[in-house]
């Protein structure tokens, strides 16, 4: 009798990249299976079945898949958190710090408006970084933080309790040790 596949089952871990030591969690192949993206999305949105979400978040780039595949499920919008010059219109911007220097994530200024429930999604949680500067961005337009989803927590990272210090609630699919 053969065991169940799982979202993590469809991941791929890729040896020394980007860099020597680093073992890199592949999501595209569970995207690129049907039943794995499936899965995932269904999984994602399981815990908030029946609450009020007005928004779907993505973070660049593999947020923006997951994002508008949530949204679409939920029947509401989808907006990207875009890294800094992506976006054409009126922005707002974040810096946060990355582990080899900084970086800055932008929101179109009428992307969120005031009370909006918002829902963050990114393939992966590290150790928490761009997910926070999201969060300040949606934060600073008015916006109601309902939950951080992600399909790979790196524990080793501290992204969640990064995130929870912050106030949020987190969702995580799996977990994966090491760097």
């Amino acid at each position: 009798m053969s065991k169940s596949k799982t979202v993590k089952d469809y991941i791929r871990t890729i040896v020394d990249f980007p860099h020597e030591g680093i073992m890199f969690r592949d999501v595209t192949t569970l995207f690129a299976d049907p039943r794995g993206f499936r899965m995932a999305v269904d999984q994602m949105l399981h815990p908030y079945a029946g609450q009020r979400i007005d928004k779907v978040v993505g973070l660049e780039a593999r947020g923006f898949i997951l994002g508008g595949a949530i949204a679409h499920q939920l029947g509401t919008g989808f907006v990207p958190i875009r890294k800094k010059g992506k976006l054409p219109g009126a922005t707002i911007s974040q810096e946060y710090k990355l582990e080899y220097g900084e970086a800055i994530v932008e929101l179109h200024t009428d992307a969120i408006q005031p009370g909006e429930k918002v829902l963050v999604v990114d393939d992966l949680l590290a150790t928490g970084g761009t997910a926070g500067a999201g969060i300040k961005l949606i934060e600073k337009l008015g916006g109601e933080i309902i939950s951080c989803a992600f399909i790979i927590d790196l524990p080793e990272l501290g992204g969640r309790q990064h995130l929870e210090s912050l106030g949020m609630d987190v969702h995580v699919l799996c977990e994966f040790e090491g760097l």
